[in-house]
């Protein structure tokens, strides 16, 4: 399954209305994409507050199905989601990155309150709503459907405004901790993004996005911390996740050779050999029990 950037997707197609900020804001109002399943990679954290219809939320450990009136966070990453297609979905889309995240906490101490995780382990989290957030929403789909254009300044208080609601609300406790892990680094973590993303089928320059970075401040952290270039220890990574799926699972050879993130069966064939000294179907047989 082709894995969309849906970032990318969303700010460039003329179907979709749209408030975009400064070059770390996007807004995207859809309705729906005409597809049951769909995989997606954004390099930016996403609000999705539903209006309508209902949708099923899965990352590599969680999933998570919103309806109408439901509020969740989704850290960036790469995920997958069911669309119940008796219902017409509806939603909005909140595109907010670390960056801006962390000068908001810098410039309000609404969340000095809560305890800084030294880590998250969490991909998505429920966002608890209210009245208030409910009438925030409904402010900003009444400037994405308006005709003149909205000034971005504008669309920075909306998300300031976002924020503040979360923030304030003593449910969302444990996405507010998250929020407060952002201020001890200014950089995303190479192995929490690594480490959940290795086995889907993203180009380097993809990963390095992921990650916050360009492509060769990517690849110079990447051998610091892993003292190996991305391209070794992702062929290392996958092939140990698909030595597990054969002997775990009841995938066939090609799901096996997909689920890990290689395009081509015979290249996995060929490499699995290599490092494993069987090809995957032998290597299968000899050590099922």
């Amino acid at each position: 399954m082709k894995t969309v950037d849906i970032y990318s997707y969303f700010k460039g197609h003329p179907r979709y209305n749209k408030l975009v900020g400064n070059d770390y804001l996007f807004v995207e109002y859809k309705c729906p994409l005409e597809v049951e399943q769909f995989q997606l990679w954004t390099e930016s954290h996403l609000i999705v507050y539903v209006i309508s219809g209902k949708k099923e939320w899965n990352s590599s450990r969680e999933s998570y199905l919103i309806e109408a009136g439901d509020a969740l966070f989704v850290r960036k990453g790469v995920y997958s989601t069911r669309q119940f297609m008796e219902v017409d979905y509806c939603v909005m889309l909140f595109f907010i990155d670390d960056a801006f995240i962390r000068n908001f906490l810098r410039e309000n101490d609404v969340a000095k309150g809560i305890s800084m995780p030294d880590s998250v382990e969490e991909e998505m989290f429920r966002i608890k709503t209210n009245a208030t957030l409910e009438s925030l929403m409904q402010s900003v789909f009444h400037y994405l459907n308006q005709d003149k254009a909205t000034p971005r300044s504008l669309v920075e208080i909306k998300f300031k405004e976002l924020l503040f609601n979360i923030l304030l609300n003593p449910g969302n406790r444990k996405l507010t901790g998250f929020f407060r892990s952002l201020l001890l680094s200014d950089k995303t973590e190479l192995d929490y993004i690594m480490k959940r993303n290795f086995q889907f089928d993203l180009n380097m320059g993809e990963f390095a996005r992921l990650s916050g970075r360009s492509l060769s401040t990517f690849k110079r952290d990447f051998k610091n911390y892993y003292g190996q270039t991305p391209g070794k220890w992702l062929t290392d990574k996958r092939l140990e996740y698909a030595k597990s799926l054969l002997l775990k699972s009841d995938m066939d050879v090609n799901q096996v050779c997909y689920e890990c993130g290689f395009k081509n069966a015979s290249h996995f064939n060929k490499i699995f050999k290599d490092r494993f000294s069987l090809p995957p179907k032998q290597y299968r047989s000899q050590f099922l029990p």
